[in-house]
Protein backbone atom coordinates (compact mmCIF):
# COMPACT_ATOMS: atom_id res chain seq x y z
CA UNK A 1 0.00 0.00 0.00
CA UNK A 2 2.63 2.44 1.16
CA UNK A 3 4.61 1.76 -2.11
CA UNK A 4 1.42 2.46 -4.65
CA UNK A 5 1.07 6.06 -2.26
CA UNK A 6 4.58 7.06 -3.04
CA UNK A 7 4.11 5.85 -7.08
CA UNK A 8 0.92 8.10 -7.29
CA UNK A 9 2.57 10.88 -5.82
CA UNK A 10 5.32 10.71 -8.01
CA UNK A 11 3.03 9.97 -10.62
CA UNK A 12 1.18 13.36 -9.97
CA UNK A 13 4.80 15.08 -9.42
CA UNK A 14 5.17 14.70 -12.98
CA UNK A 15 1.85 15.62 -14.36
CA UNK A 16 0.66 18.76 -12.46
CA UNK A 17 3.59 21.17 -13.63
CA UNK A 18 2.12 20.96 -16.62
CA UNK A 19 -0.44 23.00 -15.96
CA UNK A 20 0.78 25.83 -14.27
CA UNK A 21 3.03 28.55 -15.73
CA UNK A 22 4.10 31.99 -15.76
CA UNK A 23 1.67 32.53 -19.16
CA UNK A 24 -0.72 29.61 -18.29
CA UNK A 25 -2.26 29.38 -14.47
CA UNK A 26 -0.12 31.21 -11.28
CA UNK A 27 -1.45 29.37 -8.16
CA UNK A 28 -1.01 31.66 -4.54
CA UNK A 29 -1.61 30.73 -1.08
CA UNK A 30 -5.06 31.11 0.67
CA UNK A 31 -6.63 29.39 3.50
CA UNK A 32 -4.33 27.04 4.81
CA UNK A 33 -1.31 27.78 2.25
CA UNK A 34 1.12 30.16 3.02
CA UNK A 35 4.75 30.45 2.30
CA UNK A 36 6.25 27.13 3.10
CA UNK A 37 3.51 25.46 1.68
CA UNK A 38 4.39 28.02 -1.72
CA UNK A 39 7.71 27.17 -1.06
CA UNK A 40 7.63 23.34 -1.60
CA UNK A 41 5.80 23.72 -4.78
CA UNK A 42 7.96 26.13 -6.11
CA UNK A 43 10.95 23.74 -5.51
CA UNK A 44 9.53 21.31 -7.10
CA UNK A 45 8.33 23.36 -9.79
CA UNK A 46 12.18 24.24 -10.57
CA UNK A 47 13.97 20.57 -10.14
CA UNK A 48 10.56 19.07 -12.50
CA UNK A 49 11.27 21.89 -15.39
CA UNK A 50 14.16 23.33 -14.54
CA UNK A 51 13.15 26.59 -14.71
CA UNK A 52 13.38 29.60 -12.27
CA UNK A 53 10.43 32.12 -12.93
CA UNK A 54 7.53 34.20 -11.67
CA UNK A 55 4.74 30.98 -11.37
CA UNK A 56 3.62 30.67 -7.48
CA UNK A 57 3.50 33.84 -6.38
CA UNK A 58 3.57 34.38 -2.58
CA UNK A 59 6.62 32.93 -1.85
CA UNK A 60 9.70 33.31 0.68
CA UNK A 61 11.84 36.78 0.67
CA UNK A 62 15.09 34.73 -0.31
CA UNK A 63 13.84 33.21 -3.14
CA UNK A 64 12.06 35.57 -5.04
CA UNK A 65 9.04 36.78 -2.85
CA UNK A 66 8.07 40.35 -2.99
CA UNK A 67 7.83 42.78 -0.06
CA UNK A 68 3.65 43.34 1.05
CA UNK A 69 2.29 40.16 -0.35
CA UNK A 70 1.51 39.59 3.14
CA UNK A 71 -0.22 42.65 3.87
CA UNK A 72 -1.64 43.61 0.08
CA UNK A 73 -5.14 41.82 0.40
CA UNK A 74 -6.21 44.24 3.86
CA UNK A 75 -4.05 46.94 2.84
CA UNK A 76 -5.70 46.96 -0.80
CA UNK A 77 -9.27 46.62 0.80
CA UNK A 78 -9.09 49.96 2.80
CA UNK A 79 -7.38 51.26 -0.01
CA UNK A 80 -10.09 50.57 -2.50
CA UNK A 81 -13.02 51.29 0.73
CA UNK A 82 -11.62 54.57 1.07
CA UNK A 83 -11.48 55.92 -2.31
CA UNK A 84 -15.42 54.70 -2.44
CA UNK A 85 -16.28 56.55 0.74
CA UNK A 86 -14.18 59.36 -0.46
CA UNK A 87 -16.00 59.05 -3.70
CA UNK A 88 -19.25 59.15 -2.37
CA UNK A 89 -18.55 62.49 0.07
CA UNK A 90 -17.45 60.24 3.12
CA UNK A 91 -14.31 60.11 5.15
CA UNK A 92 -12.71 56.80 6.79
CA UNK A 93 -11.07 58.66 9.54
CA UNK A 94 -12.92 58.78 12.66
CA UNK A 95 -15.35 56.06 12.04
CA UNK A 96 -16.09 52.72 13.83
CA UNK A 97 -14.98 49.46 11.60
CA UNK A 98 -16.26 45.75 12.58
CA UNK A 99 -13.92 42.74 11.10
CA UNK A 100 -13.90 39.70 10.91
CA UNK A 101 -11.35 36.94 10.45
CA UNK A 102 -7.99 36.90 12.27
CA UNK A 103 -5.56 35.46 9.43
CA UNK A 104 -3.47 37.63 7.04
CA UNK A 105 -6.31 39.49 5.53
CA UNK A 106 -7.85 40.51 8.83
CA UNK A 107 -5.12 41.60 10.61
CA UNK A 108 -3.89 43.73 8.10
CA UNK A 109 -7.21 45.54 7.07
CA UNK A 110 -7.10 46.36 10.72
CA UNK A 111 -3.80 47.66 11.04
CA UNK A 112 -4.13 49.99 7.54
CA UNK A 113 -7.83 50.83 8.77
CA UNK A 114 -5.97 52.47 11.95
CA UNK A 115 -3.03 54.37 9.49
CA UNK A 116 -5.97 55.38 8.20
CA UNK A 117 -7.90 56.94 11.25
CA UNK A 118 -10.56 54.81 11.49
CA UNK A 119 -11.16 52.74 14.36
CA UNK A 120 -11.78 48.56 14.06
CA UNK A 121 -13.12 46.90 17.34
CA UNK A 122 -13.19 43.55 16.21
CA UNK A 123 -11.99 40.05 15.12
CA UNK A 124 -12.98 36.47 15.06
CA UNK A 125 -11.73 33.16 14.72
CA UNK A 126 -13.17 29.51 14.14
CA UNK A 127 -14.03 29.46 17.81
CA UNK A 128 -15.40 32.97 18.80
CA UNK A 129 -15.13 36.92 18.45
CA UNK A 130 -13.44 39.94 20.07
CA UNK A 131 -15.09 43.34 20.90
CA UNK A 132 -12.46 45.57 22.00
CA UNK A 133 -14.46 49.20 22.34
CA UNK A 134 -10.80 51.21 22.93
CA UNK A 135 -9.75 49.43 19.26
CA UNK A 136 -7.91 46.32 18.05
CA UNK A 137 -4.32 46.30 19.41
CA UNK A 138 -2.70 45.15 15.94
CA UNK A 139 0.26 44.21 17.91
CA UNK A 140 -1.16 41.97 20.88
CA UNK A 141 -3.66 40.38 17.47
CA UNK A 142 -0.12 39.46 15.80
CA UNK A 143 1.78 38.29 18.52
CA UNK A 144 -1.39 35.65 19.33
CA UNK A 145 -2.28 34.82 16.01
CA UNK A 146 1.46 34.98 14.43
CA UNK A 147 3.77 34.12 16.45
CA UNK A 148 1.78 31.86 18.88
CA UNK A 149 -0.71 30.74 16.98
CA UNK A 150 -3.60 30.66 19.65
CA UNK A 151 -6.94 31.30 19.80
CA UNK A 152 -8.07 35.10 20.40
CA UNK A 153 -8.98 34.19 23.84
CA UNK A 154 -5.26 34.69 24.27
CA UNK A 155 -5.62 38.20 23.19
CA UNK A 156 -9.01 38.83 25.81
CA UNK A 157 -6.54 37.19 28.75
CA UNK A 158 -4.29 40.10 27.81
CA UNK A 159 -6.40 43.06 27.85
CA UNK A 160 -8.39 44.25 29.92
CA UNK A 161 -10.88 46.47 27.05
CA UNK A 162 -11.20 42.91 25.34
CA UNK A 163 -14.78 41.15 25.11
CA UNK A 164 -14.60 37.66 24.29
CA UNK A 165 -17.96 35.69 23.03
CA UNK A 166 -17.77 32.38 21.85
CA UNK A 167 -19.34 31.73 18.34
CA UNK A 168 -20.56 34.40 15.84
CA UNK A 169 -21.54 37.68 16.47
CA UNK A 170 -18.97 40.15 14.97
CA UNK A 171 -22.05 41.83 13.01
CA UNK A 172 -23.94 43.10 15.95
CA UNK A 173 -21.90 45.65 17.15
CA UNK A 174 -22.45 49.26 15.99
CA UNK A 175 -20.50 50.75 13.73
CA UNK A 176 -20.04 52.76 10.18
CA UNK A 177 -17.85 50.39 7.95
CA UNK A 178 -18.01 46.27 8.25
CA UNK A 179 -15.40 44.27 6.71
CA UNK A 180 -16.08 40.60 6.30
CA UNK A 181 -12.61 39.37 5.92
CA UNK A 182 -12.82 35.34 7.35
CA UNK A 183 -14.97 33.02 4.80
CA UNK A 184 -17.62 32.42 2.31
CA UNK A 185 -20.97 33.23 3.18
CA UNK A 186 -20.18 34.57 6.76
CA UNK A 187 -22.77 37.57 6.31
CA UNK A 188 -26.36 36.87 6.07
CA UNK A 189 -29.81 38.39 6.20
CA UNK A 190 -29.89 38.35 9.50
CA UNK A 191 -26.40 40.52 9.89
CA UNK A 192 -26.97 42.34 7.42
CA UNK A 193 -30.45 43.54 8.78
CA UNK A 194 -28.42 44.07 12.05
CA UNK A 195 -25.57 45.90 10.32
CA UNK A 196 -28.51 48.10 8.26
CA UNK A 197 -30.27 48.97 11.82
CA UNK A 198 -27.35 50.02 13.38
CA UNK A 199 -26.34 52.63 11.10
CA UNK A 200 -23.60 50.61 8.83
CA UNK A 201 -23.35 52.58 5.89
CA UNK A 202 -19.94 50.32 3.97
CA UNK A 203 -19.53 47.09 3.26
CA UNK A 204 -16.68 45.68 1.57
CA UNK A 205 -15.46 42.27 1.22
CA UNK A 206 -12.30 41.24 2.15
CA UNK A 207 -13.11 37.37 1.47
CA UNK A 208 -13.95 35.81 -1.31
CA UNK A 209 -17.75 35.38 -1.31
CA UNK A 210 -18.41 36.40 1.94
CA UNK A 211 -21.70 37.81 1.99
CA UNK A 212 -24.79 35.90 0.46
CA UNK A 213 -26.98 36.96 -2.00
CA UNK A 214 -30.27 37.51 0.14
CA UNK A 215 -27.80 39.65 2.30
CA UNK A 216 -26.11 41.60 -0.76
CA UNK A 217 -28.83 42.71 -1.91
CA UNK A 218 -30.68 43.83 0.92
CA UNK A 219 -27.48 45.92 1.95
CA UNK A 220 -28.04 47.77 -1.70
CA UNK A 221 -31.87 48.31 -1.36
CA UNK A 222 -31.18 49.82 2.33
CA UNK A 223 -28.02 52.46 0.28
CA UNK A 224 -25.11 50.71 2.25
CA UNK A 225 -22.38 50.90 -0.12
CA UNK A 226 -21.02 47.93 -1.03
CA UNK A 227 -17.81 46.64 -2.57
CA UNK A 228 -17.79 43.01 -3.90
CA UNK A 229 -15.11 40.34 -3.27
CA UNK A 230 -14.29 40.27 -6.65
CA UNK A 231 -13.00 44.24 -6.88
CA UNK A 232 -12.42 44.58 -3.11
CA UNK A 233 -10.10 41.91 -2.20
CA UNK A 234 -8.09 42.28 -5.88
CA UNK A 235 -5.02 43.21 -3.86
CA UNK A 236 -3.35 40.37 -3.22
CA UNK A 237 -3.24 39.00 -7.14
CA UNK A 238 -2.75 42.69 -7.56
CA UNK A 239 0.77 41.74 -5.80
CA UNK A 240 0.81 38.51 -6.95
CA UNK A 241 1.61 39.91 -10.32
CA UNK A 242 3.73 42.84 -9.15
CA UNK A 243 6.03 39.79 -7.28
CA UNK A 244 5.93 38.27 -11.00
CA UNK A 245 7.43 41.67 -12.29
CA UNK A 246 10.12 41.41 -10.15
CA UNK A 247 10.90 38.29 -10.98
CA UNK A 248 11.08 39.20 -14.42
CA UNK A 249 13.35 41.88 -14.13
CA UNK A 250 15.46 40.09 -11.70
CA UNK A 251 14.66 43.04 -8.80
CA UNK A 252 13.21 43.67 -5.38
CA UNK A 253 11.19 46.82 -4.60
CA UNK A 254 11.23 47.89 -1.20
CA UNK A 255 7.94 47.64 0.86
CA UNK A 256 6.73 51.55 -0.16
CA UNK A 257 7.62 50.53 -3.70
CA UNK A 258 4.65 47.63 -4.03
CA UNK A 259 2.49 49.61 -1.62
CA UNK A 260 2.31 52.45 -3.49
CA UNK A 261 1.45 50.55 -6.81
CA UNK A 262 -0.92 48.55 -4.65
CA UNK A 263 -2.40 51.76 -3.67
CA UNK A 264 -2.84 52.79 -7.29
CA UNK A 265 -4.13 49.53 -8.46
CA UNK A 266 -6.92 49.76 -6.02
CA UNK A 267 -7.91 53.26 -6.70
CA UNK A 268 -7.80 52.52 -10.21
CA UNK A 269 -10.25 49.00 -9.69
CA UNK A 270 -12.57 51.15 -7.89
CA UNK A 271 -12.59 53.95 -10.85
CA UNK A 272 -13.28 51.38 -13.15
CA UNK A 273 -16.47 49.66 -11.40
CA UNK A 274 -17.53 53.14 -10.53
CA UNK A 275 -17.49 53.91 -14.24
CA UNK A 276 -19.36 51.08 -15.78
CA UNK A 277 -21.67 51.24 -13.17
CA UNK A 278 -22.84 54.60 -14.05
CA UNK A 279 -22.09 53.90 -17.82
CA UNK A 280 -24.71 51.03 -17.84
CA UNK A 281 -27.31 53.04 -15.14
CA UNK A 282 -26.63 51.56 -12.39
CA UNK A 283 -24.79 54.49 -10.35
CA UNK A 284 -23.44 53.20 -7.14
CA UNK A 285 -24.27 49.78 -8.27
CA UNK A 286 -20.82 48.10 -7.45
CA UNK A 287 -21.49 44.47 -7.86
CA UNK A 288 -23.03 45.48 -11.11
CA UNK A 289 -20.12 47.59 -12.08
CA UNK A 290 -17.43 45.31 -11.37
CA UNK A 291 -19.29 42.51 -13.30
CA UNK A 292 -19.67 45.03 -16.33
CA UNK A 293 -16.21 46.44 -15.75
CA UNK A 294 -14.92 42.46 -15.98
CA UNK A 295 -16.84 41.45 -18.35
CA UNK A 296 -15.92 44.28 -21.35
CA UNK A 297 -12.10 44.00 -20.27
CA UNK A 298 -12.42 40.24 -21.53
CA UNK A 299 -14.75 41.02 -24.12
CA UNK A 300 -12.34 43.94 -26.02
CA UNK A 301 -9.97 41.71 -25.91
CA UNK A 302 -11.29 38.59 -27.38
CA UNK A 303 -12.24 41.26 -30.26
CA UNK A 304 -8.62 43.08 -30.59
CA UNK A 305 -7.30 39.77 -31.16
CA UNK A 306 -10.07 38.18 -33.34
CA UNK A 307 -11.23 35.50 -31.55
Amino acid sequence: MVLILIQRVNQIEKLWHKYIGADTDVPAGDIGTGAREIGYMFGQYKKITGRYEGVLTGKGLSYGGSLARTEATGYGLLYLTEEMLKCNGKDIKGKTVVVSGAGNVAIYAIQKAQQLGAKPVTCSDSTGWIYDPEGIDVALLKEVKEVKRARLTEYAAARKSAQYHEGKGVWSIKCDIALPCATQNELDIEDAKALVANGCFAVAEGANMPTTLEATEYLQKNNVLFAPGKAANAGGVATSALEMSQNSERLSWSFKEVDSKLQGIMVNIFHSIDEASKKYGKEGDYVTGANIAGFEKVVNAMLAQGV
